[in-house]
């Protein structure tokens, strides 16, 4: 009895190293094939934006190639369950906005758990939003937009990027803050709702600096103030929502990278310290901050207490605004 109990601790032993070498060499050999890069948007966002530079510079880094894969829906959820759902060999990643802290609080079922599903590879950039108007507004400041909005209730609106999005969550915590009513219009995706805003759909919109830059310095939105802490470094003049009218109000965006749990710790500090290099190297970093983005590259375990602590915060949010997705 004794030699046979023996002999299977010897045969697991035998299979543990065996896989653990095995994970070791396809590490080593990681990526033999092109590797996806998803990102649970539409096309011509701000996280879109940021990714596509990424995979660029991974691509010239590590070799082989990186594509970007988008796959939008349901704020995030349709691509993000998608890769909770692929194999942990290290080809096919995720990429995504703070929705991915939003979606636990705003939807009573999620297909997968944000901090179980996933190997954490690091942030890569924060950022703040904008606030903007259409030109026919009679507003050019907070102050302004508050007086009319408390003199009109329920008429002005304002679009984002989908129902449960930071953009929509913006403008509903514009809305307790401020003492406001207004309409929020759902679109799909920030260039669908920038594009609503330049042909007058909408009187407002939250949206990425990369969506409103362009337009804002055309003069075919009207930009009123920023959402973060810090003014962008391209719209000098545009002035805060905090130091607006609104003390306190800060809401910062992020992208993040993860791969599916389970995905070899080699892979993950791989990914990891190369996205460091892409996204420090000057030619990038001058791109990122034309779009208001600040590379922001952080540890595995640094990362993973960060979306936590976003968890927590936005799970407040909601439940004081009252509010449910599904």
């Amino acid at each position: 009895m004794r030699f046979r109990l023996e002999l299977g601790i010897r045969h697991a032993l035998v299979i543990a190293v065996a896989c653990a070498l095995a994970t070791s060499a396809a590490a080593q050999t990681w990526p033999a094939r092109p590797v996806r890069i998803v990102v649970p948007f539409p096309p011509g966002g701000g996280l879109d934006f940021v990714v596509r530079l990424l995979a660029q510079k991974l691509t010239e880094q590590i070799g082989g190639s990186f594509v970007v894969d988008n796959r939008p829906g349901a704020a995030g959820v349709v691509g993000t369950e998608l890769v909770a759902r692929a194999a942990p060999d290290g080809y096919t990643l995720l990429t995504s906005s703070p929705e991915f802290s939003l979606n636990p609080s705003t939807r009573s079922k999620l297909p997968y758990d944000p901090l179980k599903h996933f190997a954490f590879i690091s942030q890569l950039t924060s950022a703040s939003y904008m606030l903007a108007s259409h030109p026919s507004v009679p507003v050019k400041t907070v102050k302004q937009l508050i007086v009319l909005a408390k003199a009109r209730p329920g008429h002005l609106n304002y679009g984002h990027a989908g129902m449960g999005s930071i953009h929509h969550l913006a403008g509903e915590l514009f809305q307790t803050m401020a003492g406001i009513r207004w309409v929020h219009v759902p679109f799909k995706g920030t260039v669908a709702a920038v594009i609503g805003l330049m042909g007058g759909e909408v009187d407002f919109v939250f949206a990425s600096n990369t969506g409103l830059m362009e337009p804002a310095k055309a003069g075919k939105v009207r930009p009123i103030a920023v959402t973060g802490t810090k003014r962008f470094t391209e719209l000098p003049d545009v002035p805060t929502i905090a130091e607006s009218g609104i003390p306190g109000y800060n809401v910062t965006g992020w992208q993040g990278f993860y791969a599916p749990a389970g995905t070899s710790a080699d892979i993950v500090r791989r990914l990891h310290a190369e996205a460091g290099r892409a996204l420090n190297s000057p030619d990038v970093k001058e791109k990122l901050v034309k779009t208001g983005n600040e590379p922001d590259v952080s540890s595995p375990e640094e990362f993973a207490a960060f979306v936590r602590a976003e968890i927590g915060k936005w799970t407040k949010v909601v439940k004081e605004s009252n509010l449910r997705i599904d």
